[in-house]
């Protein structure tokens, strides 16, 4: 197991290393940060005081090589706006988001494992036909366009929720929604359509005719031998609430790191859009080895692909 979790690291960094870079380039070409922390009336040559003493006056492969060298002594850069650790500035928002995804994932993986478990029951029934139909629209619906139809609706017209804040349980119920809906439909089908194979299998036939009840059938050794693409889908799922709190926190005024890294980038704050992309891209690389400890555990065979 060992092995194999260092294998996947390994394999992993050069995709992480390979991110930094992209980043570190795209940010350099969105034009000069002194136009916006400098005054309107500023010179030519403060512009390039300014520019000397930030090191952007270098050539950006020289830049990329001091940053390499400066995140090797764990030195992440100094807020161009807050003049401060950007890696601090990004932490102290990583813990917000991370909540949010965390409940809305914890949400959607439990919903849907009980809906689809269900459905795939009463395959062909009513409450089949009224999941599948909930599903799909759940999992169709971008995040962007859920978010603002629920501003309009719970908060514009009818006043029931607030639209920005985190100071309160009804300021957590629009961005919570709208993370849940995608990965619970897309769930849902996964787990109907893996439930309908596993009830139809020999040693469910056999548990029935045994005379064990449709609960421990159901939650038991169906839904135990369905879980692994369960758990792969999930961990897509939980990486991809990265890209929905972006979006959920800017719409909503969350204060989380999407919505830094999206402040960040209109300020051309380069050490903390580097540092967000860095926070993120660890917590998606944690998520990944602990999907494939968690699938490689439900089936050994994965450690010796």
């Amino acid at each position: 197991m060992i092995a194999y979790v260092l294998r996947r690291l390994l394999q992993s960094m050069f995709a992480f290393v390979g991110l930094l870079a992209l980043v570190f380039f795209l940010t350099r070409m969105t034009g000069d940060p002194s136009y916006l922390y400098l005054p309107q009336n500023a010179n030519e040559a403060q512009r390039a005081a300014f520019s000397a003493q930030h090191g952007f006056n270098d050539p950006v492969v020289v830049q990329f090589g001091r940053y390499v060298g400066d995140l090797m002594r764990l030195d992440f850069g100094t807020s161009l706006r807050q003049h401060r650790s950007a890696m601090d500035i990004a932490l102290e928002a990583f813990p917000t988001t991370l909540k949010l995804a965390a409940t809305a994932m914890l949400i959607a993986f439990s919903l849907a494992v009980i809906v689809g478990s269900l459905a795939a029951y009463r395959v062909g029934g009513l409450f089949d036909r009224m999941a599948s139909i909930v599903s799909l629209a759940a999992g169709s619906a971008p995040d962007f366009w859920v978010a603002i139809v629920g501003i309009l609706l719970f908060a514009a017209t009818l006043g029931w929720l607030p639209t920005s804040g985190t100071n309160g349980f009804e300021y957590w119920i629009m961005p919570i929604i709208v993370l849940v809906l995608r990965p619970f439909g897309l769930l849902v089908q996964v787990v109907r359509g893996t439930m309908i194979g596993a009830l139809a299998s020999p040693y469910v036939k056999t548990a029935q005719a045994k005379g064990v009840s449709d609960r421990a059938i159901i939650f038991v050794h169906a839904l135990r031998n369905s879980m692994l693409a369960t758990v792969s889908v999930a961990g897509d799922l939980a990486i991809s609430l990265v890209n929905g709190a972006v979006i959920v926190e800017t719409i909503y005024g969350w204060p989380g790191i999407g919505r830094l890294m999206i402040d960040a980038i209109t300020q051309r704050d380069f050490p903390v859009v580097q540092s967000t992309i860095l926070v993120t891209a660890t917590a998606v690389l944690v998520i990944n080895i602990a999907i494939d400890v968690i699938y490689s555990a439900l089936d050994p065979r994965i450690r010796h692909v």
